[in-house]
């Protein structure tokens, strides 16, 4: 199943990638994709840090603005419970209420200004410590009530008020609505205490109860913005819960994680918890002055709602985009390569023998060149055609012509790597010396003489090797061992060039220690030999078996690396016949080639 699969695979492939118009389709639409995937997924990370960062702050500023009034309002209420300014009769009073009718009016009217001095207080309690006995105002009956209770002073509330420097107690009614004075509603907040402490000798006298209803309260959350799925905790500095927005809320205090993360906190900020369930960034705020802390738990999935929705817009937007470069691109890549298709028949006819064809030339860009080239191919593949015999009188100096011709673009090309290379190396120091033995060096290659003087053909490769040393510097070192009566003989042009640069080619590129080339001529019998050798790499027994074969074979049927050598071996051929020819041999210790022509009488080389 899996070789049928792959080979399916394959069969797609090779049969999208065979037409040039699929392939350009398949280039141009990845290049899109991969653009338009990238600008979508950046813009939408951009939106999402945005949207996120945005919305933490605006909760976290939320969140210490409603901290900050529910501090102040506990605070202003434990200060409401303090009598200021009538303490010493509200201590008379109390000293006196069992005796006196007149300071228990006085106690009953201080707790019905108290009373009717705000809004939000659910009711009133004096508890006077020595007689057990309770004064009670509550918005149920208004009527100021006593009774006797001596279950008061086992409440936690009473012993926490107490024992309290500041003489005051803020109790949670969260958990319990009930402190003792058997009042039981679900609407009160928060119970303030206040003990009443004799000026002469501090002992406690009473305590001053309020119970503040969850309107003012309710009012502040407002400001927090809860949204669905988002709660809200206020906390004392001991982790005593003081509101929570629903009562599943409270269960996350019993989370030993969750409390952890509040310790950790001292100052405020931020953190991650889970309760099993769902995700949540919860953010703290923690009053300096009495440690009241106000946490925010924001559902992951309500952080990103925003984003998500940016998200999906984006790659709307982005798919909508990609259809319609996809269709502009098959379009335009159809316009572009219909042409090439005309052009691709019509050559396919004239593979076939029709030299009929002609190709319509519209427009001036490449295309239209190359239909007019095509057509001018034909017109011309036809006169040689009908004139085929006259290239078998001129066919030796054609195949001459065409290896002269050959030579040049590879030396060229070594010629402007070794420019580039030089420039890239040290600058623009020694760039004119550089393009003056490359204008030399063109000259010569283009010269129209066949034959040149030996001396001639050193000038130019001393450029040759000025322009190679720029590559590879002390690496490169050539040496002449020449008699001066040896400068006079006439070579072929571009012979004794080509066996340098195979050296260079083979052994200087090859080898990471410097390489010497020398050039020696000598006169063997009838023959002028011309040896290049270097003490290069050498080449291993079969591949010289081979490089010897490839300048046996016909110049038509040349392949290989080594077209330089049957270059050269193929001209001597063509103008000396069979004396003359290359021989090559290689060892470990280098390489040595060998240029052999016929001498005249007179000692030159003709």
């Amino acid at each position: 199943m899996k070789k049928a699969l792959a080979s399916l695979f394959l069969s797609l492939i090779r049969i999208c990638t065979r037409k040039l118009v699929i392939k350009l389709i398949l280039l141009f639409t990845s290049i899109i994709i991969l653009a338009v995937s990238t600008l979508t997924f950046i813009s939408y990370k951009m939106l999402e840090k945005q949207s996120v960062e945005s919305n933490l702050a605006g909760s976290t500023n939320n969140l210490r603005l409603v901290n900050k009034n529910v501090r102040n309002y506990i605070g202003e209420v434990s200060q409401f419970t303090s009598p200021q300014y009538r303490y010493e009769q509200i201590m008379n009073a109390l000293r006196n209420e069992s005796d006196d009718t007149t300071s228990r009016m006085y106690l009953e009217d201080y707790l019905r200004v108290l009373f009717y001095s705000r809004t939000d207080v659910e009711g009133i309690f004096l508890y006077l410590i020595d007689e057990n006995k309770v004064y009670t105002l509550t918005s149920k009956d208004i009527t100021v009530k006593t009774s006797y209770n001596d279950t008061i002073p086992n409440e936690p509330w009473f012993k926490m008020t107490l024992a309290d420097k500041k003489n005051r107690y803020a109790q949670s009614l969260l958990e319990n609505t009930d402190i003792g004075y058997g009042v039981n509603s679900d609407q009160v907040f928060i119970a303030s205490h206040r003990v009443l402490r004799d000026l002469v000798d501090r002992k406690p006298r009473a305590i001053l109860s309020m119970v503040m209803n969850s309107s003012y309260r309710d009012e502040m959350v407002k400001d927090s913005s809860l949204k669905e799925g988002e709660d809200l905790l206020l906390l004392d500095m001991n982790m005593v819960p003081y509101y929570a927005s629903d009562q599943p809320t409270l269960k996350y205090l019993d989370d030993a994680e969750f409390r952890s993360h509040l310790l950790n906190l001292p100052q405020g900020g931020q953190f991650t918890w889970s309760d099993g369930i769902k995700k949540y960034m919860a953010i703290v705020d923690v009053e300096k002055q009495e440690g009241w802390r106000m946490i925010k738990l924001l559902p992951y999935v309500e952080i990103y709602k925003a984003a998500q929705t940016n998200r999906n817009l984006s790659y709307s937007i982005g798919a909508v985009l990609l259809f319609f470069s996809i269709l502009l691109i098959m379009l335009t890549v159809n316009a572009i390569t219909k042409p090439i298709k005309i052009l691709t028949r019509k050559m396919r006819r004239f593979s076939e023998g029709n030299f009929d064809v002609e190709m319509k030339v519209k427009g001036m860009d490449e295309v239209a060149y190359l239909s007019d080239q095509f057509n001018l191919m034909v017109l011309r593949t036809g006169n040689l055609i009908n004139e085929k015999y006259k290239m078998k009188l001129v066919q030796n100096s054609a195949i001459l012509k065409a290896l002269e011709a050959e030579i040049n673009p590879h030396f060229l090309y070594n010629a402007l790597q070794a420019i580039s290379t030089k420039a890239l190396k040290s600058g623009v120091e020694d760039i004119t010396e550089m393009v003056d033995a490359l204008a030399l060096t063109l000259r010569y290659c283009i010269g129209g003489k066949e034959f040149v003087l030996l001396k001639e053909e050193i000038e130019h490769i001393e450029n040759y090797m000025l322009i190679q040393k720029a590559r590879f510097g002390k690496r490169l070192l050539i040496v002449y061992d020449l008699e001066d009566e040896w400068h006079e003989f006439e070579i072929p042009r571009l012979t004794l060039q080509s066996l340098v640069e195979n050296s260079v080619k083979h052994a200087v590129e090859k080898a990471d220690i410097p390489v010497t080339i020398v050039i020696a001529a000598r006169m063997e019998g009838q023959h002028m030999v011309i040896r290049v050798t270097d003490n290069g790499p050498g080449m291993n027994a079969d591949r010289l078996k081979q490089v010897r074969s490839s300048l046996l074979e016909r110049w038509e049927d040349r392949h290989g690396d080594s077209i330089g050598l049957k270059n050269v071996n193929t001209r001597l051929e063509l103008l000396y016949g069979d004396e003359a020819g290359i021989e090559i041999n290689s060892d470990e210790s280098g390489t040595e080639t060998r240029m052999m022509m016929p001498r005249k009488d007179g000692g030159t080389i003709v």
